[in-house]
């Protein structure tokens, strides 16, 4: 069978840790950005959810033909950034939205690729294949902390005591959480499914952005804050509310820069927005994805105490509709 390409990403559902617990494998959540890696005699390619251009975009991919010199594969997994040996999506930010990167870059912030699934293997296209069968395939290739590769193991769920010492572990280091897949899964290109499962130490969200108010004081000829949406089941915009923290310098340079171009004199929400908030906004079409934490959302729909993340090139607006 010829390689399939592209390959759209399955998604996860968010939620908690599975009552059946012996059914599922635990492993940590990455914050990266999610790669799907074609391997072969011709080379490496790679795509992701927004883009099948992702290999000049992170160059240590190249080094998958060298570890993998007599297979075809296909591998599904994210671009990492680490940071006193966590991933840091915030330094992820200074290599996700550079198309091609020079070598000063790369030594700056190297990135590593971490694997959890094989989707091709050999001819042989592996997507009704049991999740646990597939990671098996996955160990025999023996790619594990090879280069600028990593495969880390995923644990069975049935150990109760483990799994709590994982939890634990995952929040004492502030990760993002946990992927719990149930074993039997297989793999469905494209759609967000049930049997892979997000589960948050923390609240994060995707958000539209939709327009920004001025800067004060040290900001002041920038951004302020953002205005933040998503879309309603109606698939109109709404209003989240607004964040004005977590950014660096950087960012706020780097947004001011985006979301000029993007500007218009209208509100690209498809509702009313408070005044409080639409005063002064500098309203901008709504085509850029972020992503923030928060600490709750509200009976009407809007975040509380929401922080800056960065921004998310690899998501579709359209797509943001609250599950993040």
């Amino acid at each position: 069978m010829t390689m399939p390409w592209p390959v759209e990403p399955m998604m996860a559902d968010s939620g908690d840790l599975p009552p059946d617990s012996e059914r599922w494998g635990l492993e940590l959540k990455w914050d990266g950005v999610r790669v799907i890696a074609y391997v072969s005699s011709d080379g490496v390619r790679a795509s992701g959810r927004r883009t099948n251009d992702l290999a000049g975009r992170y160059p240590e991919l190249s080094g998958l033909a060298d570890l993998l010199p007599h297979h075809d594969v296909i591998l599904d997994g994210e671009v990492v950034a680490f940071e006193d040996g966590r991933p840091s999506f915030e330094r992820l930010q200074r290599r996700m939205h550079v198309q091609h990167p020079d070598q000063r870059l790369i030594r700056e912030v190297p990135v590593r690729f971490v694997v959890f699934d094989l989707l091709f293997l050999d001819g042989h296209l592996l997507f009704d294949i049991p999740y646990a069968d597939r990671r098996a395939l996955l160990n025999d290739l023996e790619l594990a902390a090879s280069g600028p590769v990593e495969v880390p193991p995923y644990l069975h769920a049935g150990d109760a005591e483990q799994v709590a010492e994982l939890v634990e572990f995952t929040r004492e280091q502030e990760l993002e959480g946990l992927m719990a897949k149930r074993l039997d899964s297989p793999y469905r290109p494209g759609r967000r499914v049930d049997f892979w499962r997000k589960v948050k130490n923390f609240l994060t969200r995707e958000v539209v952005i939709c327009g920004w108010k001025p800067g004060k004081g040290r900001r002041e000829g920038g951004v302020g804050s953002l205005l933040l949406g998503e879309y309603d089941p109606k698939g109109r915009l709404v209003f989240i509310g607004h964040v004005g923290t977590g950014f660096t310098d950087r960012a706020l340079d780097e947004l001011y820069r985006l979301l000029w171009p993007l500007r218009r004199d209208t509100s690209p929400y498809d509702e009313e927005v408070p005044r409080e908030f639409s005063r002064d906004a500098q309203w901008v079409e709504p085509r850029l994805v972020g992503d923030v934490a928060y600490a709750v959302e509200t009976r009407d729909g809007r975040l509380r105490f929401p922080s800056w993340r960065g921004l998310r090139d690899d998501k579709d607006p359209r797509e943001v509709t609250g599950d993040a």
